[in-house]
This record gives C-alpha cells, sequence and structure tokens, in this order.
C-alpha cells in the first residue's frame, strides 16, 4: 500500500519535506510524459482539417500534465514498492525527498487541472477521455492489475495507448478509424517491451511482489509471448500505410523496423541462459522504444507536410 504515515518531531503534526522542483518533476515521470505529448501531437494532427494553434497547444499541455497527475498518483500508490527495487528505489518518495501526502495532492491538483482545461480549450469527449486514461492507469493498473495478475501489463497498456485517440478526439470530438490504429499500435507494442526489460529484473520484481509474467509462468513462456506479440506488431505497424494512413516510405520503413523487431525477439526466444540472454532482452528492450519512435516520428511528418502543402 502506498505510504501515507508521515514521520514528525512533533506529535500529530505531519512533517512538511524540502523537495526540490527537480523532486515533483521527478514525479510526473518526465520521460513517460514527453512520449505522451509526442503520439497525442501525431494523434492530434492526423485531424482532417488544420487546428488552431493556440489551442493545439493547448490541448497538448493538458494531456502533458494529465499524464504527470498519473505519474505523480502511480508513484504515491507504489512508493512500498519501489522501494524494493533498484531501478526505481531513488524515486523521491521512497527517498524522503517528498511525502507520501505531498505526492497525493500534487497528483490529484494537476489531474483536475489538466481535465478541466481540456474540457475548456477542447470538448467534453476530450476531456472525459483523458480523465478515464488517469483514473485507469491509477485505479485499473497501478492499484489492481499490477499486483494481481502477469497480464496487468497487457490490460494496463491501454492508458499508456490512449494519448494519440485524446489528441485526435481533442481536435475533432470524436474518434476514427486512423486514431484507434494509432491506438492499437501502441497497445501491442506494450508487452513485449515491457516483458524483455522484466525478463532481466524478474528478480526484483519477484522482491517486490509484481506477479510479471516471467516470475508468473516462467522465462520460457515469457520468450514465446514476446516473440508472438513481436509478429503481430511487425503486421499492424504496416497497418497506417496499407488503410492509406501513410506513404510508401512509411510502409517501407514499418518493413524493416518490424523484420528488426521479430528478429531480436527470436533472438531473445532462442538465447535462455547467461549473461547473453539478458543482453538480447535488453537489446530488444532498447529498439522497441526506437522502433516506436521512428513510426510516430514518420506518421508525424508525413502529416505535417501533408498540412503545409495542403495535400
Amino acid at each position: 500500500m502506498a505510504f501515507l504515515e508521515e514521520s514528525s518531531a512533533v506529535p500529530g503534526i505531519a512533517a512538511i519535506s524540502a523537495a526540490s522542483p527537480r523532486d515533483y518533476i521527478a514525479l510526473l515521470k518526465p520521460r513517460v510524459m514527453s512520449l505522451v505529448v509526442f503520439t497525442a501531437l501525431t494523434g492530434l494532427l492526423f485531424a482532417p482539417h488544420h487546428v488552431n494553434v493556440v489551442i493545439g497547444f493547448a490541448s497538448l499541455l493538458a494531456i502533458a500534465v494529465g499524464a504527470g497527475a498519473a505519474g505523480a498518483l502511480n508513484m504515491w500508490y507504489d512508493a512500498d514498492i519501489d522501494a524494493l527495487m533498484r531501478r526505481t528505489c531513488r524515486r523521491p518518495i521512497p527517498t524522503g525527498k517528498i511525502t507520501g501526502r505531498e505526492a497525493l495532492g500534487f497528483g490529484l491538483t494537476l489531474a483536475v487541472f489538466a481535465v478541466l482545461t481540456l474540457a475548456l480549450v477542447a470538448n467534453l469527449f476530450a476531456a472525459a477521455l483523458l480523465a478515464f486514461t488517469i483514473f485507469f492507469y491509477v485505479a485499473i493498473y497501478t492499484m489492481w492489475l499490477k499486483r494481481s495478475t502477469p497480464q496487468n501489463i497487457v490490460i494496463g497498456g491501454a492508458a499508456g495507448a490512449l494519448p494519440p485517440l485524446v489528441g485526435y478526439v481533442a481536435a475533432t470530438g470524436q474518434v476514427s478509424l486512423c486514431a484507434l490504429i494509432l491506438f492499437t499500435l501502441i497497445f501491442v507494442w506494450t508487452p513485449p517491451h515491457f516483458w524483455a526489460l522484466a525478463l532481466v529484473r524478474s528478480a526484483e520484481y519477484g522482491r517486490a511482489g509484481v506477479p510479471m509474467l516471467p516470475n508468473v509462468k516462467g522465462a520460457d513462456r515469457t520468450r514465446l509471448e514476446i516473440l508472438i506479440y513481436s509478429l503481430v506488431l511487425a503486421l499492424l505497424g504496416a497497418a497506417p500505410f496499407l488503410l492509406g494512413f501513410a506513404s510508401v516510405f512509411y510502409g517501407c520503413l514499418s518493413a524493416v523496423l518490424g523484420a528488426a523487431f521479430v528478429a531480436l525477439a527470436f533472438d531473445v526466444y532462442r538465447v535462455r541462459s547467461g549473461d547473453r540472454a539478458n543482453q538480447c532482452a535488453m537489446r530488444l528492450f532498447g529498439f522497441s522504444i526506437l522502433y516506436l519512435f521512428l513510426l510516430f516520428a514518420e506518421l508525424l511528418g508525413e502529416r505535417i507536410i501533408a498540412l503545409a502543402t495542403g495535400s
């Protein structure tokens, strides 16, 4: 459970942390936030019409703040788990730089601000979708799925896949096939991305009591599922081209990147012991980030050119 108890030299008075702005920025998970903004911008620009610059910027700001709110609330609730894992033990709450109550208040304030802002500058549908994204990530994934099922990252991955859909809805007030394809692309990408890391960090997840797939079903089952998801992802990556949303160049890029993704996933499946197994898993983990970035960068670049030329 989250850290709610605060220490103080004076009984009955909660301690006040001396956190720096940098500590509060860390609560927002800035690397995750940057990915959210990037994919949301792609969704927003795929609107079939020009979006007012001020409305577009304000919408992206609201989505970014909403992502930061979700990150802060995730760190508030997961402080006990974070303290047990090497990858997360230096976060602001486990190190005592920020108290649990401060993180909770900070996250809730940002969440309300983000949702209300998006409702005012865009539309109620987009605001409701952003509110659902925050709720899903915090309540469904963090509080329930993460601690109860090895499929946590599969189902919970929907929260990370929603930003391009939120961006598109902010610009149009409706959902389209193209926005759903962007959502599905991230949704299918998430399991092999995180399971590759989980293979290497399985001992840490075990100590923290998080039922990641390698700890529950075993490393070999995880490797097989990584390979299966990677094959589906390689096919899905070409969908924007096949459905007419992207150029032939994107189609070629997605084919090359998809083939590389599958090849790395096959290495993970094939090499099952020793340091090389961990190296293969981390290579796939690192490439998966590049894979998603390059596909969305190409989609975004093509859309910017199309809007600029009126084509």
